[in-house]
């Protein structure tokens, strides 16, 4: 099973939607399911649903401003039909393309603690499962990096996090790092637009198109 609606393994984050429904009734405030196609050549992997984002709408990046740049960027790839993401409904659709987090629930004060990622790693694992050869995987900041590597079964010190890195991996998967395009990363220019782009370049030369 890659996605479990009910999942409360992890009582923190179980208290935690339970407390933001109450606050926000009309939220989602439950695990947050993948979103794009299924037959795909690059799965973006970022942390966790946002409050405001994808707790609220129930899509991954959507809704808060970490989901600006990512959309604009696929856009500017070919690999959405829209340039922004603003609710479930608005006729977005992914090309060749799925996204995912390594936490499916919200966590407080956007920090998951390594249990939870723990707990939610074999969702993770199953997306990847039925992954072809080549297929590119883009960790959006070192706890989704880490996370994919724990799925497969990796070493962490042998394929190190650092912005546009390209890993080959073992199974014949290919990673992509970048930091996280987080509303904190974009204003403080550690992560750029250009910056986001230019790995973007990366993977389409590899995928060919």
């Amino acid at each position: 099973m890659n996605y479990d609606p009910n999942c409360n393994r992890c009582d923190r984050l179980s208290d935690y939607l339970s407390l933001s429904k109450k606050k926000y009734p009309d939220y989602l405030c439950k695990p947050v399911p993948a979103f794009g196609d299924k037959n795909i050549n690059l799965l973006i992997v970022g942390l966790a649903p946002g409050l405001h984002g994808a707790n609220k709408t129930g899509r991954p990046f959507t809704g808060d401003h970490a989901g600006i740049i990512l959309y604009e960027t696929l856009f500017r790839h070919g690999f959405s039909n829209k340039s922004y993401s603003e609710k479930q409904g608005d006729g977005l659709k992914l090309n060749n393309c799925r996204i995912t987090n390594a936490v499916k629930c919200l966590p407080p004060l956007n920090k998951p603690v390594p249990s939870e990622i723990k707990n939610c790693n074999q969702f993770l694992k199953c997306e990847m499962e039925s992954l072809e050869s080549r297929t590119i995987l883009l960790a959006l900041g070192t706890i989704a990096h880490n996370a994919i590597l724990t799925a497969l079964n990796l070493t962490k010190t042998k394929f190190k996090f650092a912005h546009a890195a390209r890993h080959e991996l073992p199974n014949e998967l290919i990673l992509y790092d970048s930091y996280h395009c987080s509303r904190y990363n974009t204003q403080t220019k550690r992560l750029t637009t250009e910056m986001f782009n230019n790995v973007f370049l990366l993977i389409k030369k590899e995928i060919g198109d």
